[in-house]
């Protein structure tokens, strides 16, 4: 639903109508390019997925995109409007971020997941239920109140990265932004996961996979290919005209066939 919040909450910047990263470098360590040139364009009310194989610079992307990783070269602006420093201007409300290794506190489920943000009962609800959290939340032996951690309950890899995205939801950002969940999660939550944000989750989306699920709902789908764009488009059109993104697909299939038959 489109949201109507006050201006202040937006600032002078505005909502997000698009994001728009132009010839982004980023030179790792070794000396290597992690990316080399590469242009996003992110629109209000999109679903745009980064796919590509290991090592072909996909979290490097969007970590660069929030100011978590320095820029060589490349400009990025919101709205038109030049970002100086992303890291500190691509903050909730703007963007939230769910990473791909996820981080949890030894605190209840509630304190890790509003890390000092005022909230509702019910915005909270409505994040565990868009991270597709709320059975496991019902069998936690004190609910939101339960310890997670070494003082308390251990969870999974899989509720660990679904308490990070309704962490990230919580905030009811502009950009939601979602680094590869295939690691943890299986193929059937991952789909339900996708399907509940998309209805009632954040307007826009920017998201890390390879998996079926997250492709077959894309607007946009970005491919990456050792730190260069391979191809961008719908992926209907990209099964076409793209090798890079025909091969991943391909595998893709297989790799989720056989978990399936595995599961």
């Amino acid at each position: 639903p489109a949201r109507s919040g006050p201006p202040a909450r937006w600032g002078r910047a505005g909502r997000l109508e698009v994001l728009e990263a132009r010839g982004l470098t980023v030179r790792h360590g070794g000396g290597g390019r992690g990316l080399d040139g590469v242009d996003l364009r992110v629109e209000r009310g999109s679903f745009t997925v980064v796919t590509g194989a290991v090592g072909s610079g996909k979290t490097t992307l969007v970590r660069a995109l929030l100011g978590l990783l320095p820029l060589e070269a490349g400009t990025i602006a919101w709205n038109g409007r030049p970002v100086e420093d992303p890291g500190t201007f691509l903050l909730p409300d703007r963007a939230a971020y769910a990473s791909q290794i996820p981080r949890l506190f030894s605190e209840t489920l509630r304190e890790n997941l509003l890390l000092g943000l005022p909230a509702t009962d019910e915005q909270i609800a409505r994040a565990v239920e868009l991270a597709a959290f709320e059975q496991d939340l019902a069998a936690m032996p004190d609910g939101l109140g339960t310890v997670a951690g070494p003082r308390g309950v251990r969870l999974s890899g899989g509720q660990t990265q679904r308490v990070t995205a309704a962490r990230a939801l919580v905030r009811d950002p502009d950009l939601l932004v979602v680094d590869d969940l295939s690691a943890a999660l299986d193929v059937e939550t991952e789909r339900l996961l996708w399907d509940r944000i998309a209805g009632r989750g954040p307007e826009t989306v920017l998201v890390v996979s390879h998996r079926q699920a997250a492709l077959e709902r894309a607007d946009q789908v970005v491919v990456l290919d050792r730190g260069r764009v391979a191809g961008r488009g719908p992926l209907g059109e990209l099964l076409e005209s793209c090798p890079e993104m025909r091969r991943l697909w391909s595998a893709e299939l297989v790799a989720e066939a056989g978990e399936q038959a595995g599961g």
